[in-house]
C-alpha cells in the first residue's frame, strides 16, 4: 500500500512546519549526496529558511568552486519552476 498523497501548499501551523522542513531537508541532502556519488556529478544544495534565518549547505566538492563554475558557464542551464528552460545569464 503506498503512502497518501498530500497538498502541496504552505503549512500554517509553525510546529508541523518546522518538523516538516527538517525531514525534508534531511531528505533533500540525503538524495542529493547519492546522486554525486552515484552518477559521479558536482552538486550544490544551499537551503535558506525563512522561519528562522538559517543557513544550510551541501556540497560534494569545495561549495565556492562549484558556484564559480555555475556563473561562468556559457551554456543552457535546466530550470524547474516558474520557467522550464532559460539561459542562466538572463537571471545574473
Amino acid at each position: 500500500m503506498g503512502r497518501k498523497k498530500i497538498k502541496i501548499e504552505h503549512i500554517q501551523d509553525e510546529r508541523n512546519r518546522a518538523v516538516t522542513f527538517t525531514k525534508r531537508k534531511n531528505g533533500l541532502l540525503k538524495k542529493a549526496r547519492e546522486l554525486s556519488i552515484l552518477c559521479d556529478c558536482e552538486i550544490a544544495v544551499l537551503i535558506f529558511n525563512n522561519t528562522n534565518g538559517q543557513c544550510f549547505e551541501f556540497a560534494s566538492s569545495d561549495t565556492s568552486r562549484t558556484l564559480t563554475r555555475f556563473a561562468t558557464f556559457q551554456g543552457t542551464v535546466e530550470l524547474r519552476g516558474l520557467a522550464e528552460v532559460r539561459h542562466h545569464h538572463a537571471l545574473l
